[in-house]
């Protein structure tokens, strides 16, 4: 995958198969005091806990919850991520997730995050995460139609 690019931004619309962009949205958390060191500093596998919140709101807002999406036999798998850490996230920061789709093909879908604290200049972190769609039993599938409807 390459980097993630910025949501509305004349590369990220060429980088996707979808209609209309941006498809994105943006979740705020606060680092909780399990999510880090002794200086404070959150653990990077935090981030992906974070990146869900951000895919799985992405989701709810354009009409679908994970639950729906495994009631109808359809699980997406993350078969690849990447992630940069520019600048850590600190103990009780209060911290912005933007996710936006930036690929979706006939049985994956791709998402991009950055992960923003008011008053930091520039992202924290970005980060990419690819999902295949698979059956129950882990098949690969096509992706649904009312999901890709959705999401462009």
């Amino acid at each position: 995958m390459t980097a993630p690019r910025a949501p509305g931004s004349a590369a990220a619309a060429r980088s996707t198969s979808t209609d209309r962009l941006p498809v994105e949205a943006s979740s705020t958390v606060r680092v909780r005091y399990a999510e880090t060191d002794q200086m404070g500093v959150a653990h990077h596998g935090e981030y992906f806990a974070w990146f869900e919140v951000g895919r799985t709101d992405l989701l709810r807002a354009r009409g679908l919850t994970y639950r729906e999406l495994e009631e109808s036999g359809l699980r997406l798998p993350v078969v690849d991520a990447q992630a940069r850490f520019l600048r850590p996230a600190l103990y009780d920061d209060i911290l912005e997730i933007r996710t936006w789709l930036v690929a979706l093909s006939g049985a994956r879908v791709s998402f991009a995050y950055e992960v923003r604290r008011a008053g930091t200049p520039g992202p924290l972190a970005t980060a990419t995460t690819s999902h295949a769609a698979v059956d129950g039993r882990g098949r690969p599938r096509r992706l649904p139609a009312d999901l890709r409807r959705r999401l462009t």
